[in-house]
Parts: C-alpha cells; structure tokens; sequence
C-alpha cells in the first residue's frame, strides 16, 4: 500500500497547490468553486468516456480471461472493487447530502435532502478500477503507477465542471482505495466466483 498511500499524498498535494488554492470551508478547509470549464479535454463527454470505457474494459476483461489466470484474477478484484466503491458511495451520497457546487458557492451546505456531491461516484470508481492492478503490477512494473493519472484528471474535470468539491474528490479516491485494497486481498474474486460456472474459465478459452 506504499504505493497507494504516496498517491493519495500527491492528490491532496495537488489540490493544495494547484487549484486556485485559497481559504474555502468544507471538512479540509480548501473547498471552493473552481471556474467553470467544461470545454475540450474538460468536456463531459471525455468524462463520460474514460468512465464508462474503464468499467467496459473491467467487466470485458474479468469475463474474457476468467480467473484462472494472474491477469484474469486482477480483472476480477478490479471488478469486486468497482461494486464495492459504487455501492459506497451511493449510500454514503445519500447520507450526506451535500450541495454540488453547481448549484451553491457555500460548501458546507451538507444533509440538504437528495443532493449528492460527497463523496465523488466517478473518482471512486476510477480509483477503485485501477487499484487492484496498481497493487498486483506497481512493485514490479513502476509504469503501472502511472494508471493514477486516471482518477486525477477525473477529479479535476469533474471540479471544473462544478460537480464536486475538493474534499468530495479526495473522498472519492479515499473510498476507491480502500475498496481496491480490500478486494485485492480476498484469495479469489468474489463477483466471477457467484457467477455460472463460477467463471473460473473465461471466454477466452471457451471459444
């Protein structure tokens, strides 16, 4: 978790100094609107895309390798850990009820009915996708680390966009993280295991 644990001090890093840091409430004190852009890479269409492709990939991936395989099993913790961030943070939305800065420029308007701002769905489940193969491939494969580019650049397109606060991105790759983590420790996947067949044979090699 080393590695995990350097990524998570280079995001909040990040959003201390590169946002238009300035004095801001919310739980870490930094959190204000960001100006809104949501032009070029910015676009919620690329948003859209690096979100729906990774758990495209993820769910292709786990179900075209099966889990009999190193590879094939890092797909199927990939895809326990997306489950498990998104279940979380749904329910964790619910709870907190907080106003996206779309719609306030005070962030500490929380428990306000069906508003849903912390903790950030999409940065938890980009975080909670890549997770599992940063922690089976990073020690041996530093490149991999490079897979945290991902939930970055969504947090901050997403704080552009005026979706999320600061600390609602930070949340969001918080709960990632630990949910990446608890998945990748199980001895096998748990979502390919209920599947038919328990899917230990992936279609790869059915065809």
């Amino acid at each position: 978790m080393r590695g995990r644990a350097l990524g998570f001090a280079a995001l909040c890093t990040f959003f201390f100094t590169f946002t238009d840091a300035r004095a801001g409430g919310g739980p870490l004190g930094i959190d204000h609107r960001l100006a809104l852009d949501e032009s070029g890479i910015w676009s919620r269409g690329n948003q859209n895309l690096l979100m729906y492709g990774l758990a495209a990939a993820d769910v292709g991936g786990a179900l075209w390798l099966g889990t009999d395989s190193r590879l094939g099993k890092t797909f199927g913790y990939s895809l326990d850990s997306l489950a498990l961030g998104g279940l979380s943070a749904e329910a964790m939305k619910k709870v907190f009820g907080r106003v996206r800065p779309n719609r306030t420029d005070n962030p500490n308007q929380w428990f306000k009915g069906s508003n849903e701002s912390f903790p950030s769905g999409e940065v938890t489940a980009i975080t909670a996708i890549v997770t599992p193969f940063v922690l089976e491939y990073g020690h041996e494969r530093p490149l991999v680390y490079g897979l945290e580019i991902l939930p970055l650049y969504q947090a901050l397109a997403r704080m552009k966009s005026r979706a999320h606060w600061q600390s609602d991105v930070i949340a969001g790759f918080a709960l990632g993280t630990a949910a990446g983590y608890l998945a990748h420790r199980r001895d096998s996947p748990f979502l390919m295991s209920i599947l038919p067949d328990g899917m230990a044979v992936g279609f790869e090699k059915r065809f």
